[in-house]
């Protein structure tokens, strides 16, 4: 005979009847609907609240009252069904940079690439760096200002652009005829000059950022900034270039021309397997 009895110990033990019942977990999304199975109260979840005694489920009825309910293992209904609700943690967007892409956290500016950016002016230098500053400093790229476009040829000539050694060049007014397309002709392989069609970068600056329906027109001849000016009833162009900084943020407050044309230097810079052919 075996010594064992087959009735010691629990005889329940295993039995369905015996099992802990286990319900679907919800996070408890704000807005969303249930109904307390104890009370039977029904509320939208509004909030938490999270105290020595455990986490509580802020819920709001239908005549604008609040109650806490602690928020216990199939202690709601959900469509009539008993689930167990848990926090809601909202998925986290990816930061975005001023211009648009992904901002890289603790981010420390590299040493400067041998490639650079040159831009016409210090108004241009200051708006590159508002918007693309981030990225520029993740590539390590460096932006300088020409204080003119007339400059160019001196500048190559003393930098000598070559390969891993490119320079992107942000041109004004770079329409078919004008001076400034003359003089970015036959800079070589290793320059790319992109631009936008406006005499001045502050007519890239969408108008309504500024509270204006367009930007005037200024006569040939006049100077455009004092002529912008003196139409915008701005006192100078000291206070007209504050303006127009203050109202930049993002690339959404900047003319898709221009947008385009910095993206494509910062390839162009960044990207040695990247052609001029690729991005003109």
């Amino acid at each position: 005979m075996s010594s064992k009895d087959p009735y010691s110990g629990d005889i329940l033990a295993g039995h369905s009847r015996n099992a802990r019942p286990t319900y679907p977990k919800i996070p408890a999304e704000p807005g969303l609907v249930v109904e307390v199975k104890a009370t039977g109260y029904v509320g939208a979840v509004v909030g938490f609240e999270r105290t020595y005694d455990g986490d509580f489920l802020r819920l709001e009825d239908r005549r604008g009252a609040q109650h806490l309910f602690k928020m216990r293992e199939g202690a709601f209904l959900l469509e009539g069904k008993t689930v167990t609700l848990t926090r809601y943690v909202p998925k986290q967007e990816p930061q975005r940079s001023n211009s648009g892409s992904r901002r890289v956290a603790n981010v420390q500016a590299k040493v400067a690439a041998p490639s650079r950016i040159w831009v016409e002016g210090i108004h241009d230098a200051a708006i590159v760096e508002k918007v693309w500053g981030h990225d520029l400093r993740v590539e390590g790229v460096v932006v300088e200002y020409l204080e003119g476009l007339d400059n160019l040829p001196e500048r190559l000539a003393e930098f000598q652009p070559g390969v891993g050694r490119r320079v992107g060049v942000l041109a004004d007014h770079l329409v078919a005829g004008s001076k400034e397309t003359r003089l970015v002709q036959g800079v070589g392989e290793h320059v790319l000059v992109t631009g936008h069609p406006y005499i001045d970068i502050w007519a890239a600056v969408k108008p309504e950022r500024l509270g204006i329906r367009a930007w005037p027109e200024v006569p040939r001849g006049e100077d455009w900034k004092t002529g912008i000016c003196r139409r915008l009833g701005w006192s100078d162009p000291k206070e007209g270039w504050h303006r127009v900084y203050n109202a930049v943020n993002s690339f959404r407050d900047l003319d898709a021309t221009l947008i385009g044309a910095v993206e494509r230097l910062v390839d162009f810079v960044t990207t040695p397997e990247i052609s001029k052919s690729d991005l003109l």
